[in-house]
């Protein structure tokens, strides 16, 4: 519990203001970075930058990251144990969990062949009512989307580290049975944190145990998939198609082959936007600002040991 409103920094200086009004209608105080008591930081590539900035302001006790990704900051060490740091994890469910559901049908459904097409073409596509879902992740976005497959009438399978019951779920696998969980599928979906273990999780390995009619959806991090092997996978009808609102790399350059695949959908890292993530993040913004001035546990925890 803090003594009067919480003392709180918004950096780096061209943060948006609406970071800020959060900031405020959370009872906190704006104040410059070495008077402050915790910190909102907003620039999503600079964890040097953020080095630096708790590096001049050892009193900090907590940083707020806007962000459920935030892998550039482990990788790059920023995380310790001398202060609370946490994240925009589960902000964004509901917004990604929804696209991820428009990308499984668009892929099933085969839109975007229909759409580019130029001419009439022979009846084609996959209901996903009564069908086989895979989630890889259990956090927030898995569990919003488990709400979205209820009425489709789904056999859902996640995977995740650490396996226990989730409603909506028929079965919840370990990591180590996560070949078991992909036969049978018709859509994969990723929605789980990027880590070392995680980055490369889909490789030809992975390509050939999906069903051939079955299409993978990524609204988690492009790293996840070894790209090479998936453009192989696509060309040769390996697997059904592949939806990706993530790549590696990214932005996907002009040109490159996925663009030109007529089994692979790609929105450009579109699951949530700016609009969507305002009011979202200011909401939690204004929750943790409120809940460190009265001592009580933050929400979006990271574990610096973990980097999630």
């Amino acid at each position: 519990m803090t003594s009067g409103p919480p003392l709180v920094a918004v950096a780096p200086q061209d943060s948006r203001d609406w970071i800020r009004h959060a900031v405020v209608d959370g009872g906190g105080r704006l104040v410059d970075l070495p008077d402050a008591q915790a910190l909102v930081w907003t620039a999503a590539r600079d964890p040097d930058g953020l080095r630096e900035a708790v590096a001049a302001a050892p009193q900090l006790r907590w940083v707020q990251l806007p962000w459920a990704g935030v892998e550039p900051f482990a990788a790059a060490g920023v995380f310790d144990g001398r202060r609370t740091w946490t994240s925009g994890k589960g902000v964004y469910a509901q917004p990604v969990a929804e696209h991820a559901l428009a990308l499984a049908l668009a892929g099933l459904r085969e839109i975007k062949r229909f759409a580019t097409a130029g001419t009439w073409t022979d009846q084609a596509g996959i209901s996903l009512v009564g069908g086989r879902v895979t989630v890889f992740g259990g956090g927030g976005i898995a569990r919003e989307l488990l709400g979205l497959l209820r009425p489709f009438g789904c056999r859902v399978t996640v995977v995740r580290r650490h396996p226990g019951d989730m409603h909506g779920a028929d079965r919840v696998l370990s990591f180590e049975e996560r070949y078991e969980a992909l036969r049978g599928a018709d859509a994969i979906v990723l929605a789980l944190a990027l880590t070392p273990e995680t980055r490369g999780l889909m490789t030809d390995i992975e390509f050939e145990l999906m069903e051939p009619h079955a299409w993978l959806v990524n609204v988690a991090r492009g790293e996840h998939v070894a790209t090479g092997d998936l453009v192989n996978a696509l060309r040769e009808d390996v697997i059904g198609g592949a939806a990706l609102d993530v790549t590696d790399p990214e932005p996907l350059p002009d040109g490159h082959p996925l663009w030109s695949l007529p089994n692979c959908l790609i929105t450009p890292h579109t699951a949530n936007t700016d609009d969507m993530a305002q009011p979202l993040l200011s909401r939690r913004i204004a929750e943790n600002v409120a809940r460190f001035a009265e001592g009580r546990e933050l929400v979006g925890p990271v574990d610096p040991r973990l980097g999630y």
